[in-house]
Formats: structure tokens, sequence, C-alpha cells
């Protein structure tokens, strides 16, 4: 059930990653977490897309979610195996079938 998120980019400056996708998760007006617990205090799309976040990037100090964006920064820098960790976080959001479930990559 769901369907995988695509990465449309990713672009790292500094310590913020930015994500543009092909799908909404909130509308126009965005929503910010600073906290792993100020995630988990919210129920919405939003609120659990950070709270991922925020689990599995170690570092996370913000996330802001705008329509189709997801704004990370963290306090270490961003390597490639941490952008693809975040990237597959967001790209399996929708996706309700477990962990084992892959995400369809392009041949």
């Amino acid at each position: 059930m769901g369907q995988p998120i695509e990465i449309v980019t990713s672009t790292v400056a500094g310590d913020v990653l930015v994500v543009d996708t092909d799908r909404s998760i909130t509308g126009q007006t965005g929503t910010t977490f600073e906290s792993a617990a100020d995630a988990n205090a919210g129920d919405d799309f939003p609120a659990r897309l950070a709270a991922r976040l925020f689990d599995a990037i170690d570092g996370t100090a913000h996330v802001f979610v705008a329509s189709n964006t997801v704004v990370v920064s963290r306090s270490d820098v961003w390597d490639a195996a941490t952008v693809a960790a975040a990237e597959d976080v967001i790209a399996r959001f929708f996706v309700f079938y477990g962990d084992e479930a892959p995400v369809p990559t392009e041949a």
C-alpha cells in the first residue's frame, strides 16, 4: 500500500540538505520542527516525516517541510551515505509494506 516518493533533486549547502520531491507532503504553508520531541508531538504527515528523519539521521537539528520540499539541517557534514539515508526515509514515507519492500529505481 502506498507509493514511493520520487526524489527529483537533492542539494547540499553547508549543513543543510534540500530535497525536492514529486509529491506534496504538506500544503503551501510549511511546518518547522526543532527537535525529535517537537516532531513526535505532532500526528500529521510533516510531523511523522520529521520524526523519522530525526530518528534515522544522526545530528539532525532542524526539519522544515513545505509542499514537496524537505529541508534538513544537521550538526555534522552531509556525506553521500547520509544524503542517501535521508533520501531513503523520504522516498519510503508513503510506503506501508514494511522495511523489506523495495523502492523501485529507474533502470
